[in-house]
């Protein structure tokens, strides 16, 4: 896996490869020039002739200027690199967010049925972040050291060879403890960042339901629940950190050891006049060159396995399949054309071996309204998640005005749908916006004409700016009902040939219920309507009723015909109203009180 993130991650990189190389050099050169100073120090030290103190100035002088001018360049060197990979990494991020977005658009349903949106959320930000991290800072540090380890220890062996083995021996170590620490320390790395997904998914459920919580007086509970995943995190974390801690101070004790030893036998090679004062100032700064880079990596281990985790749950996520991609020869439903539907022994299952609707065979005709009702769980959202191809079917066939829907271009198919659901969804922008997104620029004399058939024209109207105000997903400003008009006026606009309307009044008061009876009875008009409902009173004027049980249809009818069958659909039917009828009778008390 590691080698295949690693791969992907390149092919980011390689976006900009050119600069990537240019960088690269960059460092290089950087580096080697900063390498010299250690030599021409030694080298400065040696300009003493004698042990008198006599110096000679002039080559003194030369190393000292020389020095001065290759730290400058080195300096400039390494800070445009650094700027440039910057740049990079952004870049990458960039990419990677566009990408991972795209793609979300076009994944399968499934996948956001089954995964928190909080966790979602977590890898588009939190690793991606990680990621540009670790290649803005530690890739430099990463290249500048092994650059540094190379050319000190390529100095160390033109200076002395016997002298040099000690660091060669701290370089076998550490490959083998660094090879085995990182086998350790991955999964945990992965562990941790797989447990703040989790964190933040659950997080977002209870922000999304605090209403429901603090009517329930249930803030104890879910304090209690969250603090739970937050310790589970938080263990996950410092066992991360805990075990990615132990690289650093052992690679210290190892260097400082080295250096120990570096010191003791480079005066006996002194005493034997092998090596000269420089010679050894020189050797013990390679040195302490060459291990800081060992000390700056190691410590950097964890970060290094932060971001891989990072990366591979990105590409995991980027691996999962796409909707199935419309054939060369889809073709594209007509326009303001009246379509009908027709299922042929359709049967669907989200999970195997375990069927939601069950040879289903319905027959709907151009401008028909089917009203479809059942308990929950039977099934009746999962035929309209088929019909506009957000599940496929296992078996079957669902035809609209004769053609596959496999045959038909998704989006064309989509388009052709217009849907008010039971929570309906404003996005953060104008109320004009918020009406014509997915319709394009419109008239707004179109606009306004769609709203006044949607009882929401005089309320805009009544908004301090009108179609231009400002509102947010969840505002205050907008209710409920509001914004169920403001959706069907969206499918007015829209001029969808199939209407989808699920559950469009069960989060409505009565009043509020009537104003959206009377624009969905003007929208429904020339459309083939699909009506999901649990209030049977929306349903009534239906042409043709079907009562899904256990995803199979076991009535249908219109209303007077199923009423006088006295099956399931009249005993919903009078269960309903004789709730209703209480209802109404304790509100009448009420007001007569």
């Amino acid at each position: 896996m590691t080698k295949r993130t690693l791969k992907n991650l390149s092919r980011y990189l390689m976006h900009s490869k050119w600069w990537f190389i240019f960088a690269l050099s960059l460092t290089l050169i950087g580096d080697v020039l900063s390498l010299l100073g250690p030599k021409l120090i030694g080298l400065s030290i040696d300009t003493m002739r004698n042990p008198h103190g006599g110096v000679d100035f002039d080559q003194l002088y030369t190393y000292v200027g020389l020095m001065v001018f290759i730290y400058c360049v080195s300096f400039i060197a390494s800070y445009v690199s650094q700027n440039i990979l910057l740049r990079i990494s952004q870049k990458v991020a960039y990419s990677m967010r566009k990408d991972v977005f795209s793609h979300l658009e076009k994944m399968r349903i499934h996948y956001f049925d089954t995964h928190q949106t909080g966790d979602i959320i977590s890898r588009i930000s939190y690793d991606i972040d990680t990621i540009n991290t670790s290649l803005s800072s530690d890739l430099v540090t990463i290249l500048s050291g092994s650059v540094t380890v190379v050319v000190s220890v390529g100095m160390m062996v033109a200076i002395s060879m016997p002298l040099s083995l000690i660091p060669f021996g701290t370089i076998i170590f550490m490959s083998f403890f660094a090879r085995y620490r990182m086998k350790k320390v991955k999964p945990l790395f992965t562990k941790r960042s797989i447990q703040l997904g989790q964190l933040n998914g659950y997080a977002e459920d209870i922000l999304r339901g605090h209403k429901t919580i603090k009517s329930y007086g249930q803030e104890a509970y879910f304090f209690k629940t969250f603090s739970n995943h937050n310790e589970v995190a938080g263990e996950a974390y410092y066992q991360a950190d805990y075990q990615g801690s132990i690289m650093g101070p052992t690679v210290s004790f190892v260097n400082n050891i080295s250096l120990s030893l570096i010191s003791a036998f480079g005066a006996l090679l002194y005493l034997r006049n092998a090596l000269t004062i420089g010679n050894i100032s020189s050797f013990v700064l390679y040195s302490r060159r060459f291990s800081g880079p060992l000390n700056e990596i190691s410590s950097l281990v964890s970060e290094l396995q932060s971001a891989m985790s990072a990366a591979e749950r990105i590409f995991a996520l980027l691996d999962e399949p796409e909707e199935i991609i419309d054939s060369d020869t889809a073709v594209h439903l007509p326009k303001d054309v009246p379509l009908g539907v027709h299922f042929d022994h359709v049967n669907f299952e989200y999970v195997k071996d375990r069927p939601v609707l069950k040879d289903l065979t319905l027959d709907v005709k151009p401008t028909q309204q089917i009203a479809i009702v059942g308990p929950t769980g039977s099934g009746k959202t999962t035929i309209i998640n088929i019909l506009m191809r957000f599940y496929e079917i296992n078996a079957g066939t669902i035809t609209i005005n004769g053609i596959n829907t496999k045959d038909i271009a998704r989006e064309s198919l989509r388009r052709s749908m217009g849907i008010v659901l039971q929570d309906s969804w404003v996005f953060c922008g104008s109320i004009y916006e918020n009406l014509t997104y997915g319709v394009g620029d419109c008239d707004m004399d179109a606009v306004i004409e769609a709203c006044k058939k949607s009882n929401i024209h005089d309320y805009i109207e009544s908004l301090p700016d009108g179609y231009q105000t400002w509102i947010q997903d969840d505002a205050l400003i907008i209710s409920e009902g509001q914004k169920q008009l403001l959706s069907i006026a969206r499918v007015f606009l829209s001029k969808a040939s199939i209407l989808i309307l699920d559950e469009a009044t069960s989060n409505v008061d009565t009043q509020t219920e009537l104003m959206i009876q009377n624009a969905m009875q003007e929208v429904m008009k020339g459309r083939t309507c699909f009506i999901i409902a649990h209030r049977l009173s929306t349903i009534r004027n239906a042409d043709e009723i079907l009562v899904i049980q256990k995803g199979e249809i076991a009535e249908t009818g219109d209303h007077d015909d199923l009423m006088r069958q006295k099956g399931a659909y009249f005993s919903l039917y009078a269960s309903q109203f004789e709730t209703q009828d209480r209802v109404v009778i304790e509100e009448k008390e009420e007001d007569v009180v």
